[in-house]
This record gives structure tokens, C-alpha cells and sequence, in this order.
């Protein structure tokens, strides 16, 4: 057993952004999508845009996704393809539970 704890503070960081639905929902609609601007997710998620930016702002900090400007809008998308494999894995059965 790795008993340095150090070495599992990244981890428990992404997972602790994770952990909120909405943040989760985007992840997993870029997932799906490939990209998306804020005025895509702001109207699937029907949530005002300063909420979006927030959230957008703590999964930029934690690395979990990165943006490309064309022009004045940002297209935001999944940085890292380990991020994408641990969503799928985790709302792979989402809809079906009751």
C-alpha cells in the first residue's frame, strides 16, 4: 500500500470538482459533443451564464477542461481523455437507476 498521501491530492482534487451535478452534466455533454460555447450550455442546462462561467472557471482550474477563442466566443472541451473514461464510467448507468 502507497501510504504517501501526497501522492493522491491531484486526484482527490478533480474528483471534488466533479462532485457537482451540474459540472458533471457539462463534462459529460462535452464528452458528447466534442465542444461547446457557453450560450450552447447555458441553454441546455437552462441555467443563467454567470453560473455557467463559474462553473466553467472551476473545471478550468482544475484541468479538466481547456478553451480555443473564434472570435468572441470560447469553445470549451475536455483536456484530458483520462477525465473523459472516468465520467463515462461513472454515469454510464445514470438514466437507469431508480
Amino acid at each position: 500500500m502507497d501510504n504517501n498521501i501526497d501522492n493522491y491530492t491531484e486526484a482527490a482534487e478533480i474528483l471534488k470538482v466533479l462532485a457537482h451535478p451540474v459540472r458533471l452534466c457539462m463534462v459529460n455533454g462535452l464528452l458528447e459533443k466534442g465542444e461547446c460555447n457557453v450560450s450552447f450550455m447555458q441553454s441546455c442546462l437552462k441555467t443563467p451564464q454567470s453560473t455557467v462561467s463559474q462553473h466553467l472557471q472551476k473545471l478550468k482550474s482544475a484541468g479538466i477542461i481547456e478553451g480555443r477563442r473564434e472570435g468572441l466566443e470560447i469553445y470549451y472541451r475536455i483536456k484530458d481523455e483520462r477525465i473523459g473514461e472516468l465520467v463515462r464510467i461513472i454515469t454510464s448507468n445514470t438514466g437507469s437507476r431508480k
